[in-house]
């Protein structure tokens, strides 16, 4: 589905910007009921480039569903993925218990936080639905309740939604918790047409998923999704209960990867999935949280991140700006001013805003366009005059001249300045427009 954002920076870029076509593989709306494996699933589903989010509802499950939309708000604003729709399911009458571990546990910070406007899921499926030209999957990580009232209430669902992939315990899909949530709602969805792939829960010679081998390798991974599952791991909650090591919902996640590491058989539209490689899922696992689960370079594997393959003024500097503002805003900057031809401060602000965007909806560089406002005459109309960057060169021109060599040092030396201590997330205004 394309994006449209407006991005103030006072001032923006004024071309129609398109970028090669490219597309991941896998196109989904997530239902989640707060559980702390729905967690981890959908920050793996949120780290993955071969995954778009296009939405997330919440529905009762193991919190009520106005506590489960107040955890996810919290993580996808823990990410910056703000842009991300999420609604709620009021429509069912199961009473969550509450259970005290989902409760407690940090999905991100909850503070302003509220479920009370919170946009109705059906809604928000068709609207997602009517925009979206994909085929998706409707990954249900508690109940089937969202699902099946979607597919009778929505007209076009059934046009639109290509498998149901349901989270369920070692049951199978007549029993368990998820299930027992809304009998009808499963019992409903296996008797029509769309393809059911049932993930069940990782329970082979009864080994806990997540060792501390696992734990370790996730930790140094060092991202912000990592650090999200690392920290639950850290937390006495979760060092004091047994669940929080089993691999349950986020074997949904694995399964939508890498389904040859799951014993499939079929029946008619039914696929009971069950997990069988446990290394291959925890490698899976460390893939999808590295983000190596689709090319992101179409002639290198990587660009070097090594400060020494650098020139000298800005090899102290590679690492901080790895380290504060990712890979990403790394290697897109190197490859913006190496198109550029020189280093340059609106070329650094033109990749921040960039990637700004793409985070806000978690979205990959061919899948929005931006529409830009800072005409054609270089350097100065790329930015706005209340920039303090825009100040300083005024003054460097002014006394040396556009094509003097001291203009191009004194513009180098500022642009890997700015380029270390602007912090997208503090330098834009992000505003929708209707």
């Amino acid at each position: 589905m394309k994006r449209f954002l407006s991005i103030f920076l006072v001032s923006l870029l004024s071309l129609n910007l398109y970028s090669h076509p490219w597309k991941p593989s896998h196109y989904v709306i997530v239902d989640t009921d707060g559980g702390i494996d729905d967690m981890r699933a959908i920050t793996m589903l949120l780290a993955s480039p071969d995954v778009r989010v296009l939405a997330i509802t919440v529905s009762p499950g193991a919190l009520s569903a106005e506590n489960a939309y107040i955890k996810v708000k919290s993580l996808l604003n823990s990410f910056y993925h703000e842009g991300i729709p999420v609604g709620i399911n009021r429509s069912s009458n199961y009473k969550s218990p509450e259970y005290p571990v989902a409760l407690q546990t940090f999905w991100g910070e909850e503070k302003g936080v509220s479920a009370i406007d919170a946009p109705d899921y059906l809604k928000m499926i068709g609207g997602i639905l009517s925009a979206e030209k994909t085929k998706i999957s409707f990954i249900c990580l508690g109940s089937m309740s969202t699902a099946f009232l979607a597919l009778q209430n929505i007209p076009d669902f059934r046009q639109h939604v290509k498998e149901f992939i349901w989270s369920a315990d070692g049951s199978g899909y007549t029993g368990g918790f998820n299930y027992n949530i809304d009998k009808n709602a499963p019992t409903g969805i296996l008797k029509q047409e769309i393809l059911v792939k049932v993930v069940r829960k990782y329970e082979l010679n009864n080994t806990e998923f997540y060792n501390e081998e696992l734990i370790r390798t996730i930790t140094a991974l060092n991202n912000k999704y990592s650090k999200r599952i690392s920290a639950l791991f850290d937390t006495d909650i979760a060092k004091n209960h047994k669940f929080s090591f089993e691999g349950t919902d986020e074997m949904s996640a694995l399964f939508l990867h890498f389904p040859d590491l799951f014993i499939n058989k079929t029946a008619g539209n039914i696929t009971d999935c069950t997990p069988s490689d446990l290394t291959g899922l925890r490698n899976g696992v460390v893939r999808i949280l590295k983000g190596e689960t689709a090319s992101r370079n179409q002639v290198m594997r990587e660009l070097p991140v090594d400060p020494s393959f650098y020139f000298e003024d800005i090899s102290p500097s590679v690492k901080e700006i790895i380290d504060k503002y990712g890979i990403d805003e790394w290697t897109s900057g190197v490859l913006a001013n190496e198109l550029h031809r020189h280093l340059g401060v609106f070329a650094i602000i033109g990749v921040k805003m960039g990637i700004r965007a793409r985070e806000y909806f978690n979205t990959g560089v061919d899948e929005f366009y931006a529409i830009s406002f800072a005409g054609s005459i270089p350097p100065l109309s790329c930015m706005n005059d209340g920039l303090q960057v825009s100040t300083e060169l005024k003054e460097i021109n002014f006394i040396y001249g556009l094509d003097s060599n001291i203009y191009r040092e004194l513009v180098r030396k500022n642009s890997i300045k700015y380029w270390l201590n602007l912090d997208r997330h503090e330098i834009f205004v992000i505003e929708e427009i209707q």
